[in-house]
């Protein structure tokens, strides 16, 4: 059975006692007398910039990336990595298109932007929508991944371990949205540092497997040998050209994904609701430039295990009972090669992502249960002292669904596919939404309605296309979901504006948010940070393309 020595429980439980000793440290410092829900939901004018970059990363970042998208990495390669490398360009457009409406319009939720811009029955339909989608799929994908990969590393029980985190992250979450963004800077030193030092391993063991020595060998030795791993664009008749179809690059698919994701994601947007414009863009600019970073600590240890494996040292490990491989073994192996001390600095780093992900996850759930659906339709009149304890009884709520469903999920191949995938589903029709919202005055409620309504069955019916064109003795291909996201996304749009145009009423009595050009204006800092982030990605693609 796998096993940390003491001195890597010593590693691990002095970064515990650290993160859960400046939480409570935060928590007295900054509360107040009676905390109201701006404080606890949003933590309003106190997180910095770096606070707020940071928090964004940890939220982001998770088992998912740690195990799932080091699974891909291996899989796939290093095409995967578009999902981090196109969310730092997205980054950008949110922190100059998205963030200055919702601050002009004092947005704290996602929901409330709907209810303000279009009408209350539009914001309830996707409010249950994001619950259920947070629940169901992020919170529970994240819980079981972090436990799969304790498990593997530590030799604890899988149940064990779904309680323990749950409980770790719920001591972090009760505590508000103050105590999740400073924490959340040390998780991120402690997962980026433990990442790198996993990268480091991986590469080195691949030198030693050809005869050298050095991480600068290791990487050119799994560039040679895993040559088809290093390309970023993945052409149609590709093994996994229906997981990350080559023209989602440039026709759109990845674009609407991370636009939706970053832009209009309660449990991502959060983070910045609370500052001001040049704040929240200053640690929105900081998040971009280390999103950079995160392929080299999940993607290439993925890459390199799959050099390994094909040598021999992973094949066993890297295998069901049944003989099959398991691409999301990879990680949990290669941390349980690292040594003493090392291996608990790893534990630690995946720990962080995963507490920190789900801290900010549980969160937003909280956030728009309590703001969006009990103040609203249970208890109007709540004081703000019952809607944050209701707030807390909500993330308590959400962490048992999560561990009795997380079991659930073992029969996965690619888990991070999975969350992708799925979440998708939802995807085309929110963006397209809050797309026209923000910059189309005539878009109405009517408009907004059908497409909410409609997305879901679009996207379904796209998902079992051969089956449906079965019915019918036709033959079909199955469509990518990155395709299947654009195809939706347009004709939502479409919909859009063939209803709003011919709904005269509703444009006449439709709401609107106050936009206006000025609030696009940035700073010369901004922009030339800005520069230099497309300027790296325009090498990195120029490389691998």
């Amino acid at each position: 059975m796998n096993h940390l020595a003491t001195a890597d429980y010593i590693v691990f439980f002095v970064y515990f006692i650290i993160v859960v000793g400046y939480g409570y440290w935060v928590y007295r410092r900054k509360r107040q007398a009676q905390m109201n829900t701006t404080d606890f939901f949003l933590a309003e004018g106190s997180l910095t910039w770096w606070a707020i970059g940071a928090s964004l990363i940890a939220s982001n970042i998770s088992a998912e990336h740690f195990i799932g998208m080091a699974g891909s990495g291996f899989a796939m390669g290093l095409a995967i990595s578009s999902y981090e490398w196109f969310a730092a360009a997205t980054l950008i457009i949110v922190a100059v298109f998205f963030i200055p409406i919702y601050l002009r319009n004092h947005i704290y939720t996602m929901p409330q932007f709907l209810a303000q811009r279009y009408s209350d029955t539009v914001s309830t339909i996707l409010a249950i929508f994001w619950l259920v989608v947070y629940v169901l799929v992020n919170l529970t994908s994240i819980l079981y991944l972090g436990a799969i990969a304790i498990e593997s590393l530590v030799g604890i029980s899988f149940t064990t371990c779904t309680i323990g985190l749950a409980l770790f992250a719920i001591f972090i979450t009760l505590g508000g949205m103050k105590v999740i963004g400073y924490t959340d800077v040390i998780q991120v030193v402690v997962l980026i540092f433990g990442g790198l030092v996993v990268t480091y391993l991986a590469l080195q063991l691949v030198a030693q497997e050809t005869g050298t020595a050095g991480v600068w060998n290791g990487l050119l030795a799994i560039h040679k040998q895993a040559d088809s791993h290093f390309h970023m664009f993945l052409p149609k008749g590709h093994p996994h050209y229906d997981v990350l179809p080559g023209m989602a690059l440039v026709t759109g698919g990845m674009w609407i994904n991370n636009l939706s994701y970053w832009g209009c994601n309660q449990y991502i947007v959060q983070r910045a609701l609370g500052a001001d414009l040049k704040t929240a863009r200053s640690g929105i600019l900081f998040a971009a430039f280390l999103k950079l970073l995160i392929p080299i600590i999940v993607v290439i240890p993925g890459i390199a295990a799959f050099v390994l494996y094909q040598s021999g040292p992973f094949r066993e490990a890297m295998t069901d009972a049944a003989g099959v491989v398991k691409p999301d073994h990879a990680y949990p192996v290669l941390m349980n090669l690292l040594p003493i001390g090392m291996k608990g600095l790893a534990f630690a780093a995946l720990t962080a992502a995963v507490v920190a992900s789900l801290a900010g996850k549980c969160n937003s759930i909280s956030t728009i249960f309590t703001l969006d659906l009990y103040k609203k339709y249970v208890d109007k009149s709540a004081s703000e002292q019952k809607l944050v304890n209701v707030g807390r009884w909500a993330i308590v709520a959400s962490f048992g669904v999560a561990i009795l469903l997380a079991p659930m999920l073992r029969s996965l191949d690619q888990v991070y596919q999975y969350i992708q995938e799925y979440t998708n589903f939802i995807t085309p029709g929110v963006f397209a939404i809050f797309l026209l919202g923000f910059f189309w005055k005539r878009a109405t409620n009517r408009a907004a309605m059908t497409v909410a309504i409609l997305t879901i069955p679009l996207s379904t019916l796209l998902k079992f296309w051969p089956e449906v064109m079965g019915l019918f003795n036709v033959q079909a291909d199955s469509i990518p979901f990155l395709h299947r996201t654009t195809i939706v996304f347009c004709i939502d749009i479409v919909l859009m504006v063939v209803v709003s145009l011919t709904d005269p009423a509703g444009y006449a009595t439709g709401k609107s948010i106050e936009v206006d050009q000025r609030m696009f204006r940035v700073t010369p800092s901004f922009v030339a940070g800005s520069v230099g982030i497309f300027a790296v990605l325009a090498v990195l693609y120029t490389m691998f393309w």
